[in-house]
């Protein structure tokens, strides 16, 4: 049963305030890393078309962001919101805006992001259209009716796929207009940790989720599966970086994504040792941290080589 729709309270905020608490700009790194790093993987390409880069950050953003507010006002009309829990913005379980503006500003960011798809489509042909559909439809149907994939147990998959692969490989495509399978490799770890941030969210939640009556995939495996998931997901990150170096299909130099391990020490230490899911409360965040600069440090290593 859906919860009672709150009335809005009275504030005294701006609504641009309230409006940047539903974007959660905050989380936004997650998708502006990806799409660097796929303009640092076409660095020094001849054919790299640069005056693209801020459009395709911009689709980057609005996909994004129109995720974030789908995402709002599916989980509170499923009671996942609610006021005694600690998920999303929290605009709708505290009355700050109503679920029809959610989801308008939502698909209002979804129009934005198939206008500048299309555009692309017409720049690089079919298989933009290929990676703008699945990105389209991934991050609306991640909560959106009538597929629900959050609350069925495929929420980490598919955010590894969608903002690690598809947005390394689109962002690169959409410069060059080619596709290297070093990309795809390359785009692995960061794939990794942007589903760690997800992993850590819902580890938190785990309690609150199953109230709701969701399966997000925490919820499926049980914490301490969700846990060594989430282990497994950071330790990955690094791994499969130190496999590219031997491979050379990343260069020497990419040895500097290691001075992030400190915080994957941190995240670790704090996730294994935790008896109850307020003990990672703040996990999540912590995670994006070392999503952010892990990412950094990546493409770093690789502008550096390139410009070396």
């Amino acid at each position: 049963m859906s919860p009672e729709l709150p009335k809005p309270t009275e504030m005294n905020r701006s609504r641009l305030s309230v409006w940047l608490q539903a974007f959660r700009p905050f989380s936004y790194t997650a998708s502006i890393i990806p799409v660097f790093l796929g303009a640092a993987l076409a660095y020094g390409n001849t054919n790299t078309q640069w005056r693209l880069l801020p459009f395709v950050l911009a689709a980057s953003l609005a996909i994004h962001a129109g995720t974030n507010l789908i995402n709002e006002y599916f989980d509170f009309l499923k009671g996942v919101d609610r006021p005694d829990t600690r998920g999303g913005s929290r605009v709708l379980p505290e009355g700050l805006l109503t679920p029809g503006a959610v989801l308008t500003v939502g698909l209002i960011c979804f129009a934005l992001t198939a206008l500048l798809g299309f555009w692309f489509v017409w720049l690089r042909g079919w298989p933009m259209l290929l990676l703008g559909l699945v990105g389209m439809a991934g991050g609306f149907f991640y909560t959106g009716f009538p597929v629900f994939l959050k609350y069925r147990g495929f929420g980490d998959p598919m955010v590894f796929v969608l903002m690690g692969p598809l947005m390394v490989i689109g962002s690169f495509y959409v410069l060059t207009g080619t596709y290297r399978h070093s990309v795809l490799w390359v785009s692995l770890p960061v794939g990794c940790l942007v589903t760690a941030i997800l992993t850590a969210n819902n580890l938190r939640d785990i309690d609150d989720d199953t109230k709701a009556g969701i399966q997000t995939t925490a919820c499926v495996l049980g914490s301490r599966r969700a846990t060594i998931e989430y282990a497994a997901l950071v330790l990955a990150a690094f791994g499969i970086t130190a496999v590219l170096i031997i491979l050379n299909i990343l260069p020497a130099l990419s040895l500097l994504a290691l001075l992030a391990a400190p915080l994957a020490v941190r995240n670790l230490r704090s996730v294994l040792t935790a008896r109850h899911c307020r003990q990672i409360e703040t996990l999540d965040r912590q995670t994006a941290a070392l999503h952010l600069t892990f990412g950094i440090l990546l493409i770093l290593s690789i502008l550096l080589n390139k410009a070396g």
